[in-house]
């Protein structure tokens, strides 16, 4: 199995939180790839797509994420798993938080791929996000907000790589 971590990081908590996600997985397992510094095509040679986004001001999609975004639409992603995580701040903008989490499983849906990796809302303090599923009831991936809830990443984060490994053995058999 072959995971490729694909994450795009301003300030360099994105980053950070996904360095924790390569060593809980495991660094033979999960191999880092910053969009500053790599293609989105690669996402073609994983398994298993983990993706981390952060949304910034109001609603908007980080740097690196909007700069290859076009690109995604020609990727082969088809058959692909993938889960998401998403980094926000619920309390400086609750009423777009996570929303790029949201905007980028719109737009990978558009390919025959599968998502993982599905969150819990409880136990945040949000006013909308375009990042929870049909119902309301779950973050369609992790939600991460290390400017208000930074002692709940860690923990989050380790339940979220159990939950998603499962998952994906699940769904391979």
């Amino acid at each position: 199995m072959r995971i490729g971590l694909f994450y795009g990081s301003t300030n360099c908590h994105t980053e950070m939180v996904a360095e924790k996600i390569r060593d809980v997985i495991g660094a033979e397992l999960v191999e880092l790839n910053n969009l500053k510094d790599v293609p989105v095509a690669l996402m073609a040679d994983y398994d298993l797509l983990i993706l981390g986004i952060p949304t910034w001001d109001f609603g908007q999609l980080q740097e690196d994420w909007e700069d290859q975004w076009d690109a995604l639409d020609s990727v082969e992603l088809d058959g692909k798993v993938i889960a998401l995580f998403g980094m926000g701040d619920q309390l400086g903008y609750g009423d777009w938080f996570l929303d790029a989490m949201g905007i980028l499983k719109e737009k990978l849906a558009q390919h025959q791929v599968s998502f993982i990796g599905a969150w819990p809302n409880q136990g945040y303090d949000f006013e909308a996000s375009k990042a929870l599923n049909e119902d309301g009831s779950q973050f369609v991936g992790l939600a991460l907000d290390d400017d208000n809830q930074w002692k709940e990443t860690d923990p989050r984060l380790q339940a979220w790589c159990v939950q998603i490994l499962e998952e994906y053995a699940a769904q391979i058999g």
